[in-house]
């Protein structure tokens, strides 16, 4: 028999595993003692796993996919303070992403990447669907429209899957899949993903023709991106280690939040949300991508529900024998007018109109929306009620969210978007909203 290339007895290897235990704990220590200057080390804190226990929750989960090197600056730390002296900014974040989170990670699990990606909107958008940036960036993850359509996300006037849960997410994983495999780094794939691979190269060229480092922290880069990943840093620290922080992560459970459901028939999102049993503004805060009164149906058509409202909605929509919807679609011809429109359908021009108008105030180019006679009518309750209405202005205050400021005016969400051309839930402090009141 040959000899074993490792020939140890019980009591060494115990003596061992004692050592490497104690090394591990040691963290990134110097033989001296002193704390070391690598920017790219872990954190001075050891985080006991255990790799083969079902997790019971998210934040554990993705705890146990951490995988990018981190980075020990100035500037992490920083950011690090900030996001921890603002905790109910942090746990509106959280809450937020509760819906979501359980999907990228699942996502993110499968295709063997990073869970500290999952943290990405957390620093992108604040985890709000309906973000849009100034330069036009929507969606969780901020696909500005030219790098959307690269991705084959529908933007036009029925959708914008920039801003749906499922289209995005796969995009976005494609794309920072991508970028890694091209930069070979996940902070330069990062990077790439702000200011755009090309300009990550050319810095990259830059340091190399002067004899200077190419990693992260020794590029030339723009403000917005030199914080972006040590933001993605800070969100790791609190996430990795709350109780440092003072902070307490809400529950989010290590199961789907949402189902998909494919629906091959047009249905009101007011219909849905009826036989879902839900408020009409969940149903659209989890299929934000829709933006019209009415989704339209077709094989390649989804929606999400909670999971546990699945079952109910599917026993309504069983039971239910009105119509799904009270809209129907018309191609506009050239050179047809609203007008032309409006008296072929029997129907005042100022209905037409306010049906088929979005949160811009645009008409749409082809396909009109014909309200049917409950559309109508809800149409003119809405106009009745707005013949009622007084618009005042609101300084926004300390602690003001949509929902306070709704309830406190007797309106809704939905009205004070539209009324304010607000595309998320994000208010700031010291500017005017408008909201109604009655008359």
């Amino acid at each position: 028999m040959e000899k074993p290339l490792l020939n140890v007895t019980m009591p060494r290897l115990h003596c061992l595993l004692l050592t490497l235990v104690v090394l591990v704990l040691a963290g990134c220590a110097t033989p001296s003692g002193e704390p070391s200057s690598d920017p790219y080390q872990a954190r001075d804190t050891a985080t006991t796993i255990d790799l083969t226990a079902r997790e019971s929750n998210v934040w554990d989960r993705m705890r146990k996919g951490f995988a990018i090197p981190n980075i020990d600056t100035e500037l992490s730390q920083e950011w690090t303070n900030y996001y921890a002296s603002h905790p109910e900014a942090l746990l509106l974040m959280a809450r937020r992403a509760s819906k979501y989170l359980y999907y990228i990670v699942n996502e993110l699990n499968v295709r063997g990447l990073p869970t500290e990606i999952a943290l990405l909107p957390f620093v992108e958008s604040a985890y709000d669907p309906n973000a849009l940036s100034r330069s036009s960036a929507s969606g969780l993850w901020q696909f500005i429209p030219s790098t959307g359509r690269y991705f084959n996300l529908q933007q036009d006037w029925w959708q914008d899957q920039r801003r749906d849960p499922i289209a995005s997410t796969t995009a976005a994983l494609d794309y920072l899949d991508y970028l890694y495999e091209f930069q070979g780094d996940w902070h330069l794939a990062l990077a790439s993903y702000n200011m755009g691979e090309g300009a990550i190269k050319r810095a990259i060229e830059k340091n190399e023709r002067a004899n200077l480092p190419t990693d992260y922290l020794s590029l030339d880069l723009r403000e917005e991106t030199r914080n972006y990943v040590p933001k993605l840093q800070a969100f790791k620290n609190l996430i990795e280690d709350p109780e440092r922080y003072g902070l307490t992560l809400p529950p989010v459970n290590n199961t789907p939040y949402f189902t998909r459901l494919n629906k091959e028939k047009d249905i009101d999102i007011d219909v849905l949300a009826e036989l879902a049993e839900m408020p009409v503004e969940d149903i659209q805060a989890l299929n934000p991508g829709h933006k019209q009164a009415v989704i339209l149906g077709s094989e390649n058509t989804t929606l999400l529900l909670p999971s546990n409202k699945v079952a109910v909605f599917t026993k309504n929509l069983n039971e239910y024998d009105g119509e799904l919807s009270s809209w129907r679609r018309h191609t506009r011809e050239n050179g047809e007018s609203y007008e032309d429109i409006a008296a072929q359908y029997d129907i005042p021009v100022s209905v037409l109109q306010e049906a088929n108008k979005n949160s811009q105030g645009k008409l749409p180019d082809n396909v009109v929306l014909i309200p049917g006679e409950s559309a109508r009518e809800k149409i003119a309750k809405s106009s009745t009620d707005a013949d009622d209405t007084t618009i005042t202005t609101h300084i926004i205050q300390p602690g003001d969210t949509l929902y306070k400021l709704a309830k406190h005016y007797n309106t809704s969400i939905g009205q004070l978007r539209k009324l304010n051309q607000l595309q998320g839930n994000r208010l700031v402090t010291g500017k005017r909203i408008r909201v109604p009141t009655k008359t």
